[in-house]
C-alpha cells in the first residue's frame, strides 16, 4: 500500500511539472519541420533550375528568329544560326564559351528549329486574319530543350525520382 501511494505521488507530481514540456515538444516538432524545410528548399531549387532553362530557350529563339543566315550568305559570310543559338540557350554567349547556365545542361540537349516544314502558316485563311503580319506567311522559330534534374534530395523520401525538366519556347521568324 506503500508502494501504490508512493508512485501515485510521483505520477501526480510529474503531471503537474511543467519544466520539459517545451523539450518534448521540440522532440516532436523538429523533424517535421526539418523535412518540410528541406523540402521547400530542395522544390525552390527546381524552380530556379526550370526557369533559368527558359531564360535560355528563350534568349536562343528570339536570336534564332531574327537570325537571317541568308543576309550573311549574301555578304560571303556563313553562319549557323541554330548553333549559335543553341550556344545562346546553354552558354548564355554565341561563342558558346564559359560555363553553362545550369551546371550539367549541355547543348546537345537544346532544339532549335527556324522555319521548319510545317512551322509556316497562312497570315489570312478564307479571308480571316489569323496572324498580323506583312507577309503572306508567318513562320515559326522554336527552341526547346530538356535537362535531366537528379538533385532530388529529400524528395525521395516521399517517392520521387530524378526526372526531366522539359521547356520550348516559340518565336516569329523575322525576315529581311
Amino acid at each position: 500500500m506503500v508502494m501504490i501511494g508512493a508512485l501515485y505521488h510521483h505520477l501526480h507530481r510529474f503531471r503537474r511539472e511543467q519544466r520539459g514540456t517545451a523539450l518534448v515538444e521540440m522532440a516532436l516538432i523538429a523533424p517535421l519541420m526539418l523535412v518540410l524545410s528541406a523540402g521547400v528548399f530542395e522544390f525552390g531549387n527546381l524552380i530556379h533550375k526550370k526557369l533559368l532553362m527558359e531564360a535560355g530557350l528563350s534568349d536562343a529563339a528570339r536570336f534564332a528568329a531574327r537570325c537571317n543566315s541568308q543576309m550573311y550568305t549574301k555578304a560571303g559570310l556563313t553562319i549557323d544560326c541554330a548553333d549559335i543559338a543553341s550556344n545562346i540557350a546553354v552558354f548564355g554567349n554565341a561563342a558558346g564559351t564559359g560555363s553553362a547556365r545550369i551546371a550539367g545542361w549541355q547543348k546537345a540537349n537544346v532544339t532549335v528549329t527556324i522555319a521548319a516544314s510545317g512551322s509556316c502558316h497562312d497570315a489570312v485563311v478564307a479571308g480571316v486574319t489569323q496572324y498580323r503580319s506583312t507577309t503572306a506567311q508567318v513562320c515559326i522559330v522554336r527552341a526547346a530543350g530538356t535537362l535531366a534534374y537528379s538533385g532530388i534530395g529529400m524528395l525521395s523520401l516521399v517517392g520521387i525520382g530524378p526526372m526531366t525538366l522539359n521547356g520550348f519556347h516559340e518565336e516569329r521568324l523575322i525576315r529581311f
